[in-house]
């Protein structure tokens, strides 16, 4: 069973509440009924397709969920720390321009797309990404123009082109 098929069991209602029951110490069917308070057919439906797809063992009277499968949980790597943005705030820049500007479009996404910022603003809203970080606000801005996250005409700042994903 993949993480993402375990993840989707309890995306039902129904399994979710039954899961959460056994979690929870309910050993049998009607333990389940009783705390979650779900009927017993639909209980007996959701421990099934449970047990087919193997997060949950046993039978009626011993139904239990499977302690493997939260040690395994434990044992998926971690993606790395993110050296650049830690806690919203900007700790430094990449030097590589690729990576510099997916950190950019990260910053950006504070900025309302249709809005018009003061320059005052800009560097408020930057304030907030620089503080304790190697970078200044005034660095970040005009990273943000010349990479044309951001306009900027007439002292006034808004966010250019379309809808940033991240």
């Amino acid at each position: 069973m993949t993480p993402g098929e375990l993840i989707g069991l309890p995306a039902d209602p129904v399994r979710l509440r039954v899961v959460s029951a056994l979690v929870l110490g309910a050993r049998s069917p009607a333990e389940v009924v009783g705390m979650t308070g779900v009927d017993a057919r639909r209980v007996d439906g959701a421990l099934r397709r449970l047990r087919a797809s193997g997060p949950v063992a046993g039978q009626p009277g011993g139904v239990l969920v499977r302690q493997d499968l939260f040690e395994q949980a434990g044992r998926v790597p971690r993606p790395p720390a993110d050296p650049f943005l830690r806690d919203g705030r900007l700790l430094r820049l990449p030097a590589q321009r690729g990576r510099r500007r997916a950190v950019l479009e990260r910053v950006c996404v504070v900025f309302e797309p249709g809005r018009h910022y003061s320059e005052r603003e800009v560097a408020d809203l930057l304030r907030g990404w620089c503080d304790g970080g190697e970078v200044d606000h005034v660095t970040v801005r005009r990273y943000l123009v010349d990479e044309g996250l951001l306009d900027r005409a007439d002292g006034r700042y808004w966010r250019s082109g379309g809808p940033i994903e991240v």
